[in-house]
């Protein structure tokens, strides 16, 4: 094998070496061109001159609600799955508070006099605000959800009140088998009737 000869000029392109003597120390800078970026790392520019997508920022209060807006709705219609509907009441309205927030925004006072605001909320992040605006309708969504079973499963209680009485108060399977005969006979009555 060769000897590889190694390189002495001074137009050594290794980013590590040290500068020329005589050369003041620069900071470091990406290298422009080659390979199939343009050059821009990350800051890549779409098709009308601007910023590509932008990522998720957590300092944005907006951004911040559209995801707690999918995560609480989310969870709420969990919980009303569950059978536990007071913390799937308290989700879905948490959520859809979010939600409903992070689709409106708040308009931005006027600097100027005929000055006119300039667009707060998702719709400031221009086309990036998809997933952001995705994320929120999502988390209304599953927050009404959330709420129609816990409301569903109030309303049961409500109107079949002397069954989960029974059932509540019976001390022995067979009286609490006995608690059935409090249902219609209906799909509603199958779903809720004690088994054996």
């Amino acid at each position: 094998m060769p000897d590889r000869r190694q390189p002495d000029s001074p137009t050594d392109d290794n980013p590590f070496a040290a500068p020329p003597e005589g050369r003041p120390d620069q900071p470091w800078q990406p290298r422009s061109g080659g390979g199939g970026d343009n050059g821009d790392g990350d800051d890549r520019k779409d098709s009308d001159g601007g910023r590509g997508p932008a990522r998720w920022d957590p300092t944005d209060p907006i951004q911040r609600r559209a995801r707690y807006a999918l995560l609480a709705g989310m969870w709420g219609f969990f919980f009303g799955i569950f059978g536990i509907p007071s913390v799937g009441l308290l989700l879905g309205a948490l959520a859809l508070y979010w939600g409903i927030s992070a689709l409106r925004g708040k308009p931005a006072p006027a600097t100027a006099e005929g000055a006119s605001a300039a667009p707060t909320g998702l719709d400031a992040l221009g086309p990036a605000a998809r997933p952001q605006r995705t994320a929120a309708v999502s988390g209304l969504v599953t927050a009404s959800l959330a709420i129609l079973l816990a409301f569903s499963s109030y309303a049961l209680q409500l109107a079949y009140k002397d069954f989960y009485v029974c059932r509540d108060d019976a001390l022995t399977k067979s009286a609490e088998l006995q608690c059935n005969s409090l249902l219609p006979d209906n799909l509603v009555g199958d779903v809720l009737k004690v088994r054996q």
